[in-house]
């Protein structure tokens, strides 16, 4: 099996602050993307930015801040629109798509575990190991994308009820794992699963127009506030190795 460095990032406060911020940009990105230029167009150019940012993070031989942080964004971006196309285009409804994503994330977890004994991020050193990760952080962002819209709109909460309701259901798996021990990697996927309709809720709730259940501030807006606040902490991180493991 060919041996790659580590490829991905420790597990730091900074880590989760650009993973919600990522997953709020993604969303409202998406938004902003598809009413500002042809639906396929618009796929079309987030696909091809997914896979050129992915190519580019397989192709690095080792963590390399602003490569990863770009992936993930991109995914976010791509995910987003790839759970508003089941539903938008082919009018799958969102528990439909909740449940899809959601089956599709276990059995990546299990084939994952099967193969490699393990589902720790620590532990990804290999390119097999690489492709499971990336699989799992693509299914994760596409679940979450869908299980936000699932609440705040099949379940009438509306976007700032369903962001203070993952808020609520983020915090257990943290609490489990500082008060009675929940294993690390069982809390950690938890989390990372809903850090995506977490972030994306409440980006929606500032985004979305008044008459939507929103607070009007434009998509727009958001988003390019969002991806100057990814692009400091990112550069943060790149001068300062805050997220790196000393060797």
């Amino acid at each position: 099996m060919v041996q790659v460095l580590r490829k991905v990032p420790e597990i730091t406060v900074y880590f989760w602050i650009i993973k919600l911020l990522t997953t709020a940009m993604g969303e409202v990105t998406s938004d902003y993307l598809a009413h500002q230029l042809d639906p396929l167009i618009a796929v079309a150019l987030a696909g091809t930015a997914f896979v050129v940012a992915l190519l580019l993070q397989f192709i690095v031989r080792r963590y390399v801040a602003w490569i990863y942080w770009l992936a993930i964004a991109m995914v976010a971006v791509f995910g987003t629109m790839a759970a508003d196309v089941l539903h938008v285009g082919l009018k799958v409804p969102y528990i439909v798509s909740t449940a899809l994503f959601s089956v599709a994330l276990i059995a990546i977890f299990l084939i994952w575990y099967l193969s490699e004994k393990t589902l720790s991020i620590h532990s990804i050193f290999t390119r097999r190991r690489e492709v499971f990760y990336w699989a799992a952080v693509m299914a994760t962002f596409a679940l979450g994308t869908a299980a936000g819209d699932l609440t705040a709109t099949t379940g009438n909460l509306g976007y700032f009820a369903s962001g203070v309701l993952f808020a609520v259901l983020i915090a257990i798996p943290a609490l489990a794992y500082w008060l009675f021990g929940l294993n690390e990697i069982v809390a950690f996927w938890l989390a990372y699963i809903l850090t995506r309709p977490l972030g994306a809720s409440f980006a929606d709730w500032v985004g979305k127009p008044q008459d939507l259940g929103g607070a009007g501030v434009g998509t727009g807006v958001v988003s390019l506030i969002l991806t100057i606040l990814i692009i400091g902490f990112v550069g943060y991180l790149t001068i300062t190795h805050k997220d790196t493991r000393s060797e």
